[in-house]
């Protein structure tokens, strides 16, 4: 059983309007007709044709349909899901982000685990980032005028944000109009939206990816035009078995695709941004998006590029099979002096060579004319291991309640100390994913005295986290819940000596508001 077969999953309805199930049947209204016979309702049109406020800003899919949802929820505009789903739909075309511009934040799309998210300075994470992500605001284009509007709408829905933590302490009115507005109207500047992606994606395309705990993968991933969208096919090719995965994916606006896909009882999301005729990002399960995993699809047609190479390194001496993913492979292996490699499989998308090292360092391999993304690692043994992430958070869910648990996925790096002999210095040798034992402890003695690591939850061999139950536990110290403050403990024995690594894990309480963008 793969990890993320372990969970139950419930289906947020937000998700499943970007995320799209079936195909879209006919809407009542168009998402053009929708804005301009229930939005133009309460916006005005300014002297130049332009819709107050909404002409003022440009957003991602997931944020236009925030805001559609507070029209709903404070101001009762009343929509079908179908007229929500065709108004999302117009506004991510008519005014979203470039690829461009959400590089660097995407992350906060792609619900990639992260235990941090920062501003590019601490006033901006303290003013921004104390509430809901930094990502969350950098994601966004608007007017000076309309940044203003931004600032002043938080006070009035919010009226105690000033007497909260980190703006208590200061003039937080007089810093977020004289220092904080100023900034937002420079760096996220109102602009022209960029074009509407006028293309069809249909077509066969060569997958490459790594999901964590379980490694990485190669497959492929159809896709076919319907009506509101694409059909859509998934088939990912792990050391331990195969998933197809079938469901609806949409293309928004520049290049913005999601997509929502199944697989028996489980179901995922695609969250991928379109570029240069690729399509990468991630997938994750529903409601349990700490499980997933990075994602490229190149079409089976492009030119003839490696995508991925798997694994990251080969131990010296030893015949040790690496396999080539890409499109128009072909061509005999292009390798350094000391090397030898003998070809086991061979295809367009697919080659597999059996290479053998005789000394330590990066290898650049290739095939014909085509290089492979990185260099393969050639090593005499692993002198040290990190675990990836090195902070994260699981929470805990559900026990009756109606908020799932929601998981925490750790992997240990290995790493060769260099021609240094020195461990953590610039030359050292990464070497990719390596097998541990995994265990949890308190992380301090406050966590000892209440026996986190009893009752927190438990870490399986593939370095996956479950947390325990919500609610009240009778058996803890005065009653409490199963939060807890953990380390996470890695155990190497693959070489002479045990290598460790520890991180950091808060087991913490659910998210009772979980927005699209948090």
């Amino acid at each position: 059983m793969t990890s993320r077969t372990r969970f139950a999953l419930s289906v947020s309805t937000a998700c499943v309007v970007l995320g799209t199930g079936a195909a879209m049947p006919a809407f009542a209204q168009s998402g053009e007709e929708i804005l301009s016979n229930v939005c133009s309702a309460c916006h005005a049109k300014a002297e130049d044709g332009s819709i107050v406020r909404i002409d003022a800003v440009r957003k991602t899919p997931e944020a236009w349909d925030m805001t559609v949802v507070r029209m709903m929820r404070n101001h009762g505009v009343s929509l079908t899901a179908d007229e929500r789903r065709s108004i999302v739909t117009y506004l991510a075309n008519t005014r979203g982000l470039s690829i461009a511009e959400t590089e660097g934040w995407r992350y906060i799309l792609e619900k990639e685990p992260v235990a941090s998210d920062a501003g590019p300075d601490q006033l901006m994470t303290e003013t921004c980032g104390r509430c809901h992500s930094y990502a969350r605001v950098a994601l966004q284009r608007r007017t000076a005028e309309d940044w203003d509007h931004l600032i002043n709408f938080h006070l009035g829905q919010f009226p105690s944000l000033e007497y909260q933590a980190l703006a208590r302490d200061r003039d937080w009115w007089g810093i977020a109009n004289e220092q904080i507005i100023p900034y937002l109207a420079e760096t996220y500047p109102m602009s022209d939206a960029p074009e509407v992606f006028a293309g069809d994606l249909s077509g066969s395309y060569v997958v490459a990816g790594h999901e964590p705990g379980r490694g990485d993968y190669s497959g492929t991933l159809d896709l076919t035009a319907a009506e509101g969208g694409y059909d859509v096919s998934m088939v990912l090719d792990f050391a331990d078995g195969s998933e197809t995965y079938t469901g609806s994916g949409i293309l928004y606006g520049a290049g913005e695709w999601r997509a929502t896909l199944t697989s028996g009882d489980v179901m995922i999301r695609q969250v991928m941004a379109l570029k240069d005729g690729a399509l990468s990002g991630r997938w994750f399960v529903a409601d349990q998006d700490p499980v997933g995993g990075r994602l490229t699809a190149l079409p089976a047609g492009a030119a003839p590029q490696i995508l991925a190479m798997s694994p990251a390194s080969v131990p010296v001496g030893e015949a040790t099979e690496v396999t080539l993913i890409g499109s128009g492979l072909s061509g005999d292996p292009v390798l350094p002096d000391g090397v030898t490699a003998e070809v086991v499989e061979s295809g367009p998308n697919k080659m597999v060579l059996s290479i053998t090292a005789q000394a330590e360092g990066p290898l650049t391999i290739g095939l014909g004319d085509l290089s492979a993304p990185a260099e393969l690692v050639a090593h005499d043994g692993v002198d040290r291991i990190t675990i990836v992430p090195d902070v994260s958070i699981a929470r805990v869910g559900g026990n009756g309640g109606p908020i799932p648990k929601v998981p925490a996925q750790f992997e240990a790096m290995g790493w060769a100390d260099g021609p240094d002999g020195e461990a953590g210095t610039d030359d050292d040798l990464p070497l990719g994913v390596v097998k541990v034992n995994w265990a949890v402890d308190n992380w301090d003695e406050a966590a000892a005295a209440i026996e986190d690591a009893k009752y927190a939850g438990s870490i399986d061999p593939t370095g996956l986290f479950t947390p325990a139950g919500a609610g009240p536990n009778p058996e803890r110290f005065m009653g409490t819940n199963n939060t807890g403050n953990l380390k996470v403990i890695a155990t190497y024995d693959g070489g002479a000596t045990p290598l460790t690594a520890e991180a950091h894990l808060y087991a913490t309480v659910q998210r009772f508001v979980d927005t699209p963008i948090r």
